[in-house]
């Protein structure tokens, strides 16, 4: 029976979950993701632990965060005059938000702070500093 190897395209189901249980994404209710292995679309220890599973293998693996998305960055928060933000929208703790870089390309932020006349935005990705538990269903190997 083939397993998977690197640069292998597979078609893989899964649950994601923090430690506590609460699940964070999932492909069970939709089609499996299909990705070519070794291009860097997926975070490390997803792609190391379909290494050498068989199509209709289960398993469930925890991945620290530094094969996740690694550790929150504190450079990766800044502060940003409430007077630069549009005025249709009410800054809250939690709130997304999408901002330009100088060269086009669009990032996602979150407001980590809101204080009386700035706010404190986090570029870090939200499962930064959290280590991961994925339910995985191998469906094929291409």
């Amino acid at each position: 029976m083939s397993k998977v190897k690197e640069n292998d395209t597979v078609a893989v189901h899964y649950t994601g979950k923090l430690t506590n249980g609460e699940v964070f994404d999932s492909s069970l209710d939709r089609e499996p993701i299909k990705i070519q292995l070794g291009q860097g679309q997926l975070i490390p220890g997803f792609e190391k632990a379909l290494i050498d599973m068989a199509v209709s293998e289960k398993k469930t693996v925890t991945i620290a965060k530094e094969e996740a998305y690694g550790e929150v960055r504190t450079d990766l928060f800044q502060q940003v005059p409430k007077t630069e933000l549009p005025e249709t929208i009410k800054p809250e703790v939690g709130l997304g938000l999408v901002g330009s870089r100088p060269d086009g390309t669009q990032q996602q932020f979150r407001i980590a702070e809101v204080n009386d006349d700035h706010i404190v935005i986090d570029a870090n990705h939200p499962l930064a500093g959290q280590e991961l538990v994925f339910d995985l269903e191998l469906v094929s190997i291409d």
